[in-house]
């Protein structure tokens, strides 16, 4: 398991009700992670796993509920809650070390610290290149670096490796376990991938069927590091393989 700091709850979110027009999305959802923990949200498109990161970074404030760091409520995007989208959504115009520092105020430009983050993705070097003399992989590499640039203490991903090859995504995979380890981030990360949900997490959280509350949750009791050909990393894949074909037959 992934060693937490037992300080009790870092992250509370609470969703009384969320509506697109009268379509409700999310109802009596709860979900709360400690430090240091990794969390993954599974489940089918459109059962409201991308809404939940929306409202827990700040940027959808129409909701019946709350969001609580450190059980103080959040009012809107805060730089202790990172968040990286299924693409990287880097601005072709700009350099890499401008994309990194990207929405912080220009006297808080610290080339120090990007050149710092860039070393800690594996792109030493690359602060001058602009995004169109990137691979998909080193374009996300500096996604995570600019997610990373405020120091969060949250760490929320959409799909962060969903874009690349079977082998990027691996290697993306042990980038983002380690810089978590040793950054000691809470990581809330929405997949469709089982496998990559059980190498990362240590719960697993299952939504969808109607709107509501979660639906399952499992512990992902695995050592780390961890090896993805662990036996009972398949026996739990199994089990939430068929708590999914439950849900959605509902």
């Amino acid at each position: 398991m992934r060693e937490t700091t037992n300080l009790g709850t870092l992250l509370d979110i609470a969703i009384d009700d969320k509506r697109y027009g009268t379509r409700a999305v999310l109802q009596g959802m709860r979900l709360q992670l400690d430090p240091g923990e990794i969390v993954s949200l599974i489940g089918a498109s459109g059962c409201g796993k991308s809404s939940l990161l929306s409202i827990a970074a700040g940027l959808d404030p129409h909701y019946r509920g709350s969001v609580r760091l450190r059980g103080q409520a959040t009012g809107g995007p805060n730089p202790e809650i990172g968040l990286i989208f299924q693409e990287p959504r880097l601005f072709p115009w700009l350099s890499v070390a401008q994309n990194i520092a990207f929405g912080a105020p220009a006297a808080a430009h610290d080339s120090a610290r990007i050149d710092a983050l860039l070393e800690e993705v594996g792109l030493s070097g690359y602060g001058d290149a602009l995004p169109k003399q990137l691979s998909g992989g080193q374009a996300q590499r500096v996604a995570l670096a600019r997610g990373l640039y405020t120091a969060p203490r949250v760490l929320l991903l959409d799909e962060p490796f969903s874009a690349v090859d079977a082998f990027t995504r691996m290697r993306l995979q042990d980038l983002l376990a380690r810089v978590a380890a040793e950054r000691r981030l809470t990581v809330l990360l929405v997949t469709h991938d089982i496998d990559e949900a059980l190498y990362l997490s240590d719960r697993i959280v299952l939504m969808g069927g109607r709107p509501g509350p979660a639906r399952a949750e499992f512990a992902v009791e695995l050592t780390r590091p961890r090896a993805r050909t662990e036996l009972a990393g398949a026996a739990m894949k199994a089990a939430i393989l068929d708590s999914l074909h439950a849900v959605h037959a509902i």
